[in-house]
């Protein structure tokens, strides 16, 4: 213990006394001075975390910009999972091939789909969305192909369908699990013989029209049940895109919670600048059932309530546990990226480097990619 005293005689100090206080002075000047560092340190800490947030948002406005430019539109996120995705639909877009994009609630089926007929030849000509499941079953007939006057109570003019009003352009058939077997005959023919009929009418009307559709169930399944003709599947999934879920993208997260912050910032006029590392955490932890639709309404509610300028979550979010949660053993990781890796060379015919190439696609340097197959064991196969 060190015990300090003022005093006003002089006296002389013995060497071994000075010694001892020059220790002391030592001491504190180095305490102090460490003080001084670590608050230096703190600040400069501080000021980078601030840096690193603004540079990405720069990166994300970059990155919004580069997407629409190469037609992506508002796809936000670099992970593999989604660079796959972007690939087949940088392959279909120039096509007039049917589409089936697959995908859970919320995982941003319309925007591929968009982005789809945004890269196409038919850009410049509409694009018709038709909810399927949102259409009365009564209606849905004369709303996809058209009614004559009279053809129902009710019907007091002639009514163009929505086939028509795509004519030339692109037509999205949202969750086309939902519509009734009895019309899925009359779908068919528009896409084998590009014709239909109005409810009400014998004559033929030709229409030139690009098929998208999107579903949330599992098609083969609902052939299985009897819920779905299976000669109109096979015309549907001649181009299947599978939409991976935001767990299977949980990499992508913190590009869109800083997305979805400044959108809604913007929006209610508020200035979001910080989100807490413990938030961003609970955020990559959760399970998302509702994808990237729930995720942007958890920051957009957040972003309401928040007062100051760092985000404050305004739900609670629980991590995945138990059964729900994904299995990230070793031995089923590796057996993924395998399946991932094998597919993405396939698709580009394992072409390695270049702008189309796999390293590209998976953002991946081509001796990194290559040390992986060689790692993971992928063989090209002779077929």
């Amino acid at each position: 213990m060190l015990t300090f005293a003022v005093t006003g005689e002089e006296r002389d100090w013995s060497k071994r006394v000075v010694q001892q206080f020059q220790l002391v002075a030592q001491i504190f000047a180095n305490v102090l001075s460490r003080k001084r560092a670590d608050e230096q340190l703190k600040k400069q800490l501080e000021e980078i975390e601030e840096l690193r947030q603004r540079l990405e948002k720069e990166n994300i406005c970059l990155r919004e910009e580069l997407g629409q430019a190469k037609g992506f539109g508002k796809i936000i996120g670099s992970s593999e999972a989604l660079n796959y995705v972007l690939f087949r639909v940088g392959q279909v877009a120039p096509t007039d091939a049917t589409v089936l994009i697959l995908g859970e609630t919320g995982t941003g089926k319309g925007m591929v789909a968009n982005a789809i007929h945004g890269l196409s030849s038919r850009k410049e000509r509409p694009m018709i969305t038709v909810n399927c499941a949102a259409l009365p079953a009564n209606l849905i007939e004369s709303e996809l192909f058209g009614r004559e006057k009279g053809a129902f109570t009710g019907a007091h003019t002639r009514q163009s369908g929505r086939f028509e009003a795509a004519d030339g352009g692109t037509i999205l058939l949202d969750e086309i699990g939902e519509l009734p077997l009895e019309l899925q005959s009359k779908l068919l023919r528009v896409l084998q013989d590009g014709e239909l009929e109005r409810l009400g009418s014998a004559k033929t009307v030709k229409v030139d029209v690009r098929v998208i559709a999107s579903t949330s169930r599992d098609l083969k399944e609902e052939v299985r049940a009897g819920n779905f003709r299976e000669d109109l599947f096979y015309r549907l999934n001649v181009f299947p895109v599978t939409i991976p879920t935001l767990r299977e993208r949980a990499d992508d997260i913190p590009e869109l919670v800083r997305f979805f912050a400044d959108k809604y910032s913007r929006k209610i006029g508020k200035q979001i600048e910080t989100i807490p590392k413990l938030a961003m955490k609970a955020m990559q932890e959760y399970s998302w059932p509702g994808n990237v639709r729930e995720l942007e309404h958890v920051i957009e509610r957040s972003v309401i309530t928040t007062e100051g300028t760092v985000l404050l979550l305004a739900d609670r979010l629980e991590p995945i546990q138990g059964a729900e949660a994904v299995d990230s053993s070793p031995r089923d990781l590796a057996a993924m990226e395998r399946e991932h890796i094998a597919r993405v060379l396939r698709d580009t015919g394992w072409k390695i480097e270049g702008q189309k190439g796999a390293a590209k696609i998976l953002n991946l340097h081509p001796s990194t990619l290559r040390s992986r197959i060689k790692k993971l064991g992928i063989k090209r196969s002779l077929n």
